[in-house]
């Protein structure tokens, strides 16, 4: 399941791990990111981090990467007034986006601007950045909010653009058009995918209690470990139904590659998506505008939340 980390002072023994295991930190096929296989162990690495490598000269921008480093690893803090939930951008881009096979962000600023099915039209990192802050931090829900809070955020927004200077920044070195081998690679092969309605999901809730629920709790709300505690995987609390995690071959991707924590890459992909059969079918809160997505394409089969 995805994992929220709220970062604060690292704990000695994860400490003392890192320090322990500094050959697990480096990808053989792409040495700029974590690799997969690893664990707690590299929980709290960054091979590229603005709060102690060097930056460019303008303060400005240095400033502005920082900015977004710490809102893309402490977002309910960092960026309460478009956050409605407990997850951080890190919640599914772990490492701070420089993790393999976790949705890694790493050169992904030569991408744009690129054609997204859901708009049906070109769309930009920051138009991509506010998306995620409408869907998966749910900026559209009711918890009470800073009295200045905008209402939505927008491609202009501080945290907006703060966001988008450190995505820039670990992606330095790639022009457009780039090829990015370690993207996409967190997907299930088509072959593999197994039918929506043969997905057991009183098998992905066992799946769910034997695997996840150490880290997540049986009431998918996350447990507490040290000053870090797992983000809720449904509720009021988590993503809402117009993300792209509410997409059952979507989530069932993340998982099957980044989780268990503890031990990813361990499920099959069959598990994964009985997972996240039996996650999505929770309740969690309403995205206002889905009605305007998919204009040009049709809606996805496994996005289970849309009226078909």
């Amino acid at each position: 399941m995805p994992f929220l980390y709220y970062f604060g002072e690292m704990p000695i023994k994860f400490l003392i791990l890192a320090l322990l295991f500094p050959v697990l930190t480096a990808s053989q096929e792409n040495p700029a990111l974590i690799r997969s296989s690893t664990a707690m162990e590299t929980a709290w690495d960054f091979p590229k981090n603005p709060l102690n490598d060097s930056l460019p000269a303008d303060s400005h921008l240095a400033a502005q990467i920082r900015t977004g480093f710490l809102l893309f690893t402490e977002t309910p803090r960092k960026a309460a007034r478009f956050t409605r939930n407990l997850l951080s951008c890190n919640n599914c881009h772990l490492n701070g986006g420089q993790r393999e096979k976790a949705m890694p962000l790493v050169g992904i600023s030569s991408a744009f601007p690129e054609y997204n099915k859901r708009s049906g039209r070109l769309i930009s990192l920051e138009d991509r950045i506010v998306g995620c802050f409408l869907r998966s931090e749910n900026a559209t829900g009711t918890r009470p909010a800073p009295p200045d809070r905008e209402l939505i955020p927008s491609p202009t927004s501080q945290e907006v653009l703060a966001l988008s200077a450190y995505i820039s920044w670990i992606s330095r070195g790639f022009t457009v058009g780039s090829p990015l081998d370690w993207r996409g690679q967190n997907v299930i092969p088509a072959k593999n995918l197994v039918p929506l309605e043969r997905l057991d999901r009183r098998k992905g809730k066992e799946l769910f209690l034997e695997k996840c629920s150490t880290c997540h709790g049986e009431d998918g709300q996350g447990v507490e470990i040290g000053d870090k505690k797992a983000g809720p995987l449904w509720g009021p609390m988590s993503w809402n139904d117009g993300a792209g995690a509410a997409r059952v071959y979507t989530l069932a991707g993340i998982i099957r590659f980044a989780m268990p924590y503890l031990d990813p890459g361990s499920l099959t992909d069959e598990e994964a998506q009985h997972l996240a059969a039996f996650i999505n079918s929770k309740p969690r809160p309403k995205f206002p505008f889905k009605s305007s997505d998919y204009p040009r394409e049709k809606v996805p089969v496994d996005a289970v939340y849309y009226k078909k």
